[in-house]
């Protein structure tokens, strides 16, 4: 199926939750922030939200500086 990642599309098996999107990029689980369809998903629930074909996914990162 295909969700949108960041404005970009990207195909992902049909089961993929929050969480298995995180593994595949390779990134650090505790220092990223997950909106699904502009809607905050809570850490506690990364393993089992669900991703559905359309959805759009926003990572947010935090950065340093000033």
């Amino acid at each position: 199926m295909q969700i949108v990642l960041n404005g970009e599309p990207r195909d992902v098996s049909d089961s993929t939750t929050v969480r298995a999107l995180l593994c595949e990029l390779h990134l650090d689980k505790s220092a990223i922030a997950v909106a699904v369809n502009r809607t905050f998903v809570p850490r506690s629930e990364h393993v089992t939200h669900r991703l559905a074909a359309g959805d759009e996914v926003e990572l947010l990162a935090p950065m340093q500086g000033g």
